[in-house]
């Protein structure tokens, strides 16, 4: 098939290079001039593993393409919309971007095609969008027909390539059998061995990616109190997951403690959700709970580094340890390390600070003037970052940081503190090698 994919962010790429490396043809669109040539000329422009190595070769076959121009993407079988739905002051998903795609088709389409929201979108997106394009075609007079399908993504930042190669199910909502047998036809591929696309109403689906989102965002935030009641109690909360994950019910997944979520999708997705519930006159008590969990959770790092330093931090050096929300991936939205370094600072601290990937991409998050004024210092590597520290705070679990030169650190830090957000060390270890160690829920 020919598929546009409309919108080169973390989605469309993904989406994008998987369907053209399944054989399909697919043209990559998007307004953003400067993406499209570093794509073209295979720069990479999201930190994604496997994901440049597979653009290239797609490219290479003549199966996947670039370019800014519509006149040069209008001409496809399927659309996906793979635009952003940032969150409004509000709380809403901002869908400007989804309209405008959505009047661009109406515009410009010269033959029938099918238009696929990909991008997670409010319950009742399909209408709007169908809605939009409707509205374009009467004003063309066009006879051209068109069929609307909501196809959420449920791709994890760091094995996206996986995620979509390998999915465990495909969500598909539809209103016509012939859009029904067109998605079946094109993930085809995807479902030799395993039927694994679950069919049902277009606000079925979208409400689907919602949930999903908000689920996950629950399981953390829930583990992450109990993690916080177990330091209260003097339980250690890793044995205390183990043992509840034991039951097949609950499972592992989503139950690590730590130090909050973060990311494009679980903290806007529940504030869409929120939203959703309270326009429609309901009051969703364990969502916003999982929200404010998570709010108050990025702040526990600080108050555990102030803590350990006698809530003296002004004057200190800190090392931190991570600056992505999440390892392998450079995406620091709603990253806790935003949180946590702005507050070193805001109290007199310094920071420096190394993450393998997400250097360069947080410097749209602090203000020019700290890297100026040398409140925040970014370096090349994790022992360079301890050098003279008064405390080392673990922020994202990436694997360079899981078994570190202990002994090394212990001699580069000016006071040996380590705070673990993520539970990557033993309290044991870590003081019989002379640490002052403070995890979460230990």
């Amino acid at each position: 098939m020919k598929l546009t994919i409309i919108g080169t962010g973390y989605v469309g790429l993904s989406t994008g290079t998987c369907f053209a490396d399944m054989g399909h043809t697919v043209c990559c669109y998007d307004y953003d001039q400067n993406k499209i040539d570093r794509l073209n000329n295979n720069e990479r422009v999201i930190f994604e593993p496997y994901l440049f190595e597979m653009i290239e070769s797609n490219k290479n076959d003549y199966r996947l393409g670039f370019t800014s121009s519509l006149d040069e993407a209008i001409d496809a079988d399927i659309f996906f919309i793979c635009v952003g739905t940032p969150s409004s002051e509000d709380g809403s998903a901002n869908l400007e971007y989804v309209i405008e795609a959505a009047k661009q088709l109406g515009k410009n389409a010269k033959r029938d095609f099918t238009v696929v929201n990909k991008s997670t979108v409010p319950i009742g997106t399909g209408d709007l969008v169908k809605e939009t394009i409707s509205e374009e075609l009467r004003k063309r007079d066009s006879s051209i027909k068109f069929g609307v399908i909501s196809n959420p993504e449920f791709l994890k930042q760091g094995s996206a390539v996986n995620d979509f190669l390998r999915p465990d199910r495909i969500v598909v909502g539809y209103e016509t059998e012939e859009a029904k047998e067109q998605m079946i036809e094109l993930y085809r591929s995807f479902t030799l061995h395993h039927h694994k696309i679950i069919f049902m109403s277009i606000r079925s689906a979208e409400m689907t990616k919602y949930v999903s989102n908000s689920m996950l965002a629950t399981k953390i935030s829930f583990m992450n109190e109990i993690s916080n009641i177990c330091e209260l109690l003097k339980a250690d909360v890793e044995d205390v997951r183990r043992g509840v994950g034991s039951d097949e019910r609950i499972g592992y997944s989503f139950t690590y403690p730590g130090c909050g979520y973060g990311g494009s999708c679980f903290p806007k997705d529940v504030e869409a959700l929120i939203y959703l519930a309270e326009q429609n006159g309901f009051d969703p008590q364990i969502l916003k709970s999982v929200k404010q969990r998570n709010f108050n959770q990025k702040k526990l790092l600080f108050k555990k580094l102030s803590k350990s330093l006698n809530n003296e931090v002004k004057d200190k050096s800190i090392a931190v340890w991570g600056l992505s929300f999440k390892p392998e991936t450079d995406d620091m939205r709603e990253a806790p390390s935003i949180t946590l370094v702005k507050e070193i600072i805001e109290a007199g601290g310094t920071v420096k600070a190394y993450d393998p990937a997400a250097m360069e991409v947080s410097r749209k998050y602090f203000d020019k003037e700290v890297y100026d004024n040398g409140s925040l210092e970014l370096v090349g590597n994790p022992y360079t970052a301890a050098e003279n520290a008064d405390a080392l705070v673990l922020v994202t679990e990436w694997k360079v940081f899981r078994n570190p030169d202990f002994a090394l650190l212990k001699s580069l830090m000016k006071k040996p503190v380590i705070i673990d957000g993520r539970n990557q060390y033993t309290r044991t270890n870590m003081e019989n090698q002379g640490f002052v160690y403070e995890g979460m829920g230990k």
